[in-house]
């Protein structure tokens, strides 16, 4: 009997390898037929033990690009981390330095072909789906990888950021909240995040065809966070009390993304 086609949507695993692989063992048991990476695999505690994972699946992969992964490739390119204003502040100051110390770091870990690989992954993919047509892929936005919108964003100021998207929907991902949004014509739905859910603990996905199904995926925390500490990742123990064994308030990330880069009365 005819099956329609089933894509999951990996979105910001972070390289929680750990969560990773919990969601996998999901995935093998939804019998998808497409695995879609919807981008910031990396920055995170196992980029290269993640990466590894995801490129041995022995289903068709696609992936997209997400800010994490230029952030990442422009480390490692600079030939001083503090050369690097991408994804900085407004007046294009370097970033903070935590946050420089953990792209050379990821960057480090990552053996030059990984690098490459980055290097060549689109901004968007469109797949037909059974049971749901046709879908855009994007990590923030379908025109940037860093725009950040919420079920709560007003749609004025942000209808231009899908300007010319005929696909009838969107996923998206980036603010590591899961919803499902009407934006004008266009259905909008955010994967969540595997490897740094917002709101709860465990890891969340979506699952496409012959419906859309939000999934979110338990797994052993306190195993986890153990693995997280024995990393070289130079934020372990944060990583692993704040992402692995808690989760911020969905509330105080909807107050930082929901206007974040779409303002009260539009750009």
């Amino acid at each position: 009997m005819y099956r329609a086609m089933r894509v999951a949507a990996l979105y910001d695993i972070h390289a929680n390898l750990p969560a990773l692989e919990a969601v996998l063992g999901e995935v093998r048991n939804a019998e998808v037929d497409r695995v879609l990476v919807g981008g910031d695999v990396v920055p995170g505690p196992m980029p290269r033990e993640t990466l590894d994972l995801l490129l041995g699946l022995d289903t068709p992969m696609h992936f997209i690009c997400g800010n994490g992964e230029l952030a990442v490739l422009a480390q490692a390119e600079a030939g001083h981390p503090d050369a690097v204003t991408y994804w900085g502040t407004a007046s294009g100051e370097p970033l903070p330095q935590p946050q420089r110390e953990v792209l050379r770091w990821t960057a480090s870990e990552l053996p030059a072909e990984h690098l490459a690989l980055l290097a060549g992954w689109p901004g968007t993919q469109e797949l037909a789906v059974g049971g749901v047509g046709r879908v855009l892929f994007c990590h923030g936005t379908p025109r940037s990888e860093c725009e950040c919108f919420t079920r709560s964003t007003p749609e004025e100021g942000l209808l231009g950021a899908f300007e010319g998207v005929t696909a009838p929907l969107v996923v998206c991902g980036h603010t590591h909240m899961q919803f499902d949004r009407r934006l004008g014509r266009l259905r909008v739905v955010n994967a969540g995040s595997v490897g740094m859910p917002f709101g709860r603990t465990g890891a969340d996905w979506l699952l496409l065809g012959p419906r859309v199904e939000l999934r979110h995926t338990e797994f052993d925390l306190v195993a986890a966070a153990a693995r997280v500490r024995e990393t070289g990742y130079p934020q372990a123990d944060d990583f692993a009390a704040q992402h692995v064994l808690a989760s911020p308030s969905e509330s105080a990330m909807l107050e930082a993304f929901t206007h974040a880069s779409f303002p009260r009365g539009g750009p």
